[in-house]
Parts: C-alpha cells; sequence; structure tokens
C-alpha cells in the first residue's frame, strides 16, 4: 500500500506516543535484526525504531536499507527516529491498517 499524505500524518499522530522498540547500534544492519524489525511489524503495524549515538550509519541509510530488502514503509524521520509502518500478514492484527484505508 502507498501511502498519501493524510495517511501518513494519520500515522505520525498514532506513533506519537510509542517509545522506540528497536535500536541500530554499533553492530550496524544485518539480516537477522531485520527479520526481528518484520516479525514486530506483524503484531503491531506501527513502531518507532531509533538510531544509537555509537551506530555507524546514518537515518537515511536505514531508510534506504529497510526499504529495499522489506515491504516496510518509512513514515518519518525525526533526527535519529524513524517511523516504520507495515499491514500485516495476519489478518486479526490489522486494525490500524484497515483505517489508514478508509482515509
Amino acid at each position: 500500500m502507498k501511502l498519501r499524505g493524510k495517511q501518513k500524518r494519520f500515522l505520525r499522530a498514532q506513533a506519537h506516543h510509542f517509545r522506540p522498540l528497536f535500536a541500530v547500534g554499533k553492530g550496524g544492519l544485518s539480516e537477522n535484526w531485520l527479520a526481528q524489525l518484520d516479525g514486530a511489524l506483524d503484531k503491531r503495524e506501527l513502531i518507532k525504531i531509533n538510531i544509537l549515538q555509537n551506530a555507524d550509519v546514518t537515518a537515511s541509510e536505514v531508510k534506504e536499507f529497510i526499504e529495499s530488502n522489506t515491504g516496510i514503509q518509512v513514515v518519518q524521520i525525526i533526527g535519529r527516529v524513524l517511523v516504520l509502518f507495515k499491514v500485516s500478514d495476519e489478518e486479526e492484527r490489522r486494525d490500524l491498517s484497515t483505517r489508514v484505508s478508509k482515509i
């Protein structure tokens, strides 16, 4: 699903009070980390991740790595925090994505 402006705005508002669940640290980006991220998004559909100060990657590099290897969309980048969205593979967990599709 390609997100429009109003849909991104809605998702940003929903993620405002979230705390980052994942962090990119000194180990950098790996396929294992990406698989764990994908699994978490199947359960929640919307999460935040944090890029630690000692990480060797920038926010734009993380965005490119995530979007090129998965169906995950980066909704917003604020400094070292990224808001991610993905429609869940499980039908019963698609509460947020159904609300987004109606916007």
